[in-house]
């Protein structure tokens, strides 16, 4: 029997659940060493029938793998499985929420498949990725769900490409503090208040933030719950995160974008030479190190549309996927390029020129690209390598 905890137990308040949780377990195993449960199990699941007599049950579904694994509880995630194996914790954050929050759960708690779980359990993960600079990325690069249109985190888009800082042990450090002290003030005022929920909190936190000025109820919630102590962590944890980065921690949201889809391609030009920045290195790579195809950093160019059958590539919706088709153009170029003839490599030409223009600009107040005639053409800006 497992703990279950699904998207609204994380924002609202857990419910509780418990699971049976059989997997690997072949069901004549399960049958002569839990007969109780094999039982029970074999009523309600496998052989299930409505009011009406009607088969509901596992026997009717038809998919081969819930048919045929009946006594297994949903499809096991089996990759996720081993990789949660030794951890006494781990990061998970809810699929489409109002609020891009991650928190630790423990390793005991079975994750429902509408929770996205990283298999990371060091704080200075939980920083990186509770941080502005991951916010703003996950908000660009992953979609809208839901009656309240709320961003959807999707591991692919949001987690694979997103470069983590490469930070020394002192840095890793300064970001595990506030994380931790993060995890531990909110698990706190939810357990001694049990009409607080983690949506609350963060709601307030936006209206503070906004400057906006609260009603009671709101500012009853700032109180008991701790909010603006909350927010402090929040804030040292940007502060901590972008010092790893060298970047200034009040960066704007489009320089934000801009130098982490740079870091992002040098993290993809570095594996291609072997270099590979393993996020858990011991458990990585004796699984994955020896994989000639490389590393873990996908590529944001991966975030890009297909090419069309003319062969022009469409110019992508998603603003991170925009910032790395513009990268990818001038990668390629031999001469500097304007914001014309970067738009006609795509399928949809002049139409995106403004567009693209506006990016080439973002990028080059960064530092990412250069220019030497006064903004009308740009080039990439050559590093010490090359």
């Amino acid at each position: 029997m497992r703990a279950y905890r699904n998207g609204r137990d994380l924002t609202e308040r857990p419910r509780n659940a418990m699971v049976i949780d059989l997997f690997e377990l072949p069901s004549e195993t399960v049958r002569e060493r839990f007969p109780e449960v094999y039982q029970h199990i074999k009523l309600t699941v496998k052989e299930a029938k409505d009011a009406n007599g009607k088969l509901i049950g596992r026997d009717a579904n038809r998919r081969d793998s819930y048919r045929e694994h009946w006594w297994i509880f949903g499809e096991p995630r089996r990759e996720l499985r081993p990789a949660l194996a030794g951890l006494q914790r781990y990061i998970a954050t809810v699929e489409t929420t109002k609020h891009r929050v991650f928190q630790f759960l423990d390793a005991a708690i079975l994750p429902d498949n509408m929770l996205v779980a990283v298999a990371l359990s060091d704080a200075f993960h939980l920083g990186a990725l509770s941080s502005r600079f991951h916010v703003i990325w996950a908000l660009r690069a992953g979609g809208w769900l839901g009656i309240g249109n709320d961003p959807r985190y999707s591991k692919s888009r949001c987690f694979d490409p997103f470069p983590f800082p490469d930070a020394t042990d002192a840095q890793k450090e300064a970001i595990r503090r506030p994380a931790e002290a993060l995890d531990a003030l909110r698990k706190q005022v939810l357990a001694e208040h049990p009409d607080l929920t983690l949506t609350g909190l963060y709601n307030v936190r936006e209206a503070i933030r906004a400057g906006r000025a609260l009603t009671a109820k709101e500012a009853n919630i700032r109180d008991r719950g701790l909010v603006l102590i909350l927010n402090e962590h929040h804030a040292a944890i940007d502060a901590a995160v972008a010092a790893a980065y060298g970047w200034p921690a009040d960066l704007a949201e489009d320089a934000v974008l801009a130098r982490l889809v740079a870091l992002n391609r040098e993290r993809q030009q570095e594996e291609a030479r072997g270099i590979v920045r393993w996020l858990r290195p011991d458990y990585q790579r004796p699984r994955f190190g020896g994989d000639a195809t490389g590393g873990e950093q996908i590529a944001a160019e991966a975030l890009l549309a297909l090419p069309a059958a003319g062969g022009r590539p469409a110019f992508p919706t998603e603003a991170v996927g925009r910032v790395a088709a513009v990268l990818g153009v001038l990668a390629n170029a031999v001469t500097p390029l304007d914001a014309g003839q970067i738009a006609g490599q795509f399928r949809q030409g002049r139409k995106v020129e403004r567009a693209v223009r506006d990016i080439l600009i973002s990028l080059a107040r960064v530092g990412e690209i250069a220019t030497r005639d006064g903004g009308r053409s740009f080039a990439r800006r050559l590093t010490a390598s090359g």
